[in-house]
């Protein structure tokens, strides 16, 4: 049975009446009654009773027509899924974040795909590393990761989406929290806290801006995230230069401070070089347009 025929036939049974089915067709009439008289000796059974007045379905017909609109409904729906996917507009995303990216990037993440890409699932994986998010992207367990450059390793696109100052953060009772300007010197005979990734991105920043400064960071403990970092801060285990979206996680016990030369650290969203996905581009673009808006200068009012 040809998937025309059945076409052909659906037509002719919802509207009853050769002429206005052919013409709904773009198909003769003529042809329009060979391919159901075609159907109908295929399956062996009359579909249509015909007299000069009016056509209707027979028992065999009504069957067919009802299995007919469930298997052509399918064929669309399959249609319609392939070219969204080759469109870039349907499929699953696995994206991952950096330490406090989620909190400040996550939920307007998550709005604006869902606006803009209804049809596009996401798979979140919080708290990953610069280098962990590298490998993978590499290995293809995610697509898109919200990362800290550099990028660790080869085959791997960076778009620097934020530049974001590091600050200081310290045990609520620690002598700093409470002076009124600090600098990286201030911090030269303290222990810091440092992410136990040997790669971070964050940890590079911090040991460079403190060697600028003079010393070299203390180094008496280190965390896998910056959840657990804090933690130890504010256990009095330490200070930690952190980004500034750490803000974001409010722990009691923690002090934020800003520290004049503490420096910044970019974020950035990466991706899989040469990698033909329609699905990660047009996720890609949503989100170009995004951190493009929050780049644009505040227009103020005249007047």
């Amino acid at each position: 049975m040809e998937l025309r025929h059945l076409r052909y036939f659906a037509t002719v049974a919802q509207t009853c009446h050769f002429g206005r089915a052919a013409v709904l067709l773009h198909v003769a009439q003529p042809a329009l009654s060979q391919a159901i008289r075609q159907l109908e000796a295929e399956l062996g059974a009359a579909l249509f009773t015909r007299t000069t007045r009016q056509v209707r379905l027979t028992p065999a017909g009504e069957f067919l027509h009802d299995e007919a609109k469930r298997v052509l409904g399918s064929v669309d729906d399959s249609v319609r899924g392939v070219r969204r996917i080759a469109q870039g507009r349907l499929g699953l995303v696995r994206m991952a974040f950096t330490g406090t990216s989620a909190f400040t990037h996550l939920p307007r993440i998550v709005r604006v795909l869902r606006r803009e890409l209804p049809d596009v699932a996401l798979e979140i994986h919080t708290d990953l590393l610069t280098p962990a998010q590298c490998d993978g992207l590499r290995d293809d367990s995610i697509d898109l990761g919200l990362l800290r450059p550099p990028a660790t390793g080869e085959e791997i696109s960076v778009r620097t989406i934020e530049v974001e100052p590091l600050v200081l953060a310290v045990p609520a009772h620690h002598r700093l929290a409470d002076e009124p300007l600090l600098a990286m010197p201030d911090l030269a005979t303290e222990s810091f806290v440092l992410y136990s990734n040997p790669d971070s991105a964050v940890n590079e920043a911090v040991v460079r801006r403190c060697r600028q400064a003079g010393f070299l960071p203390h180094h008496e403990h280190d965390a896998p995230g910056t959840a657990a970092l804090l933690a130890l801060v504010a256990a009095g285990l330490g200070i930690a230069l952190v980004p500034a979206s750490a803000r974001a996680m409010p722990l009691t016990g923690v002090v934020f401070r800003d520290v004049a030369g503490a420096g910044s650290v970019e974020l950035a969203l990466a991706w899989r070089e040469h990698r033909e996905s329609a699905l990660v581009t047009s996720v890609l673009d949503v989100l170009g347009v995004l951190f493009a808006a929050d780049r644009q200068p505040v227009q103020k009012a005249a007047g």
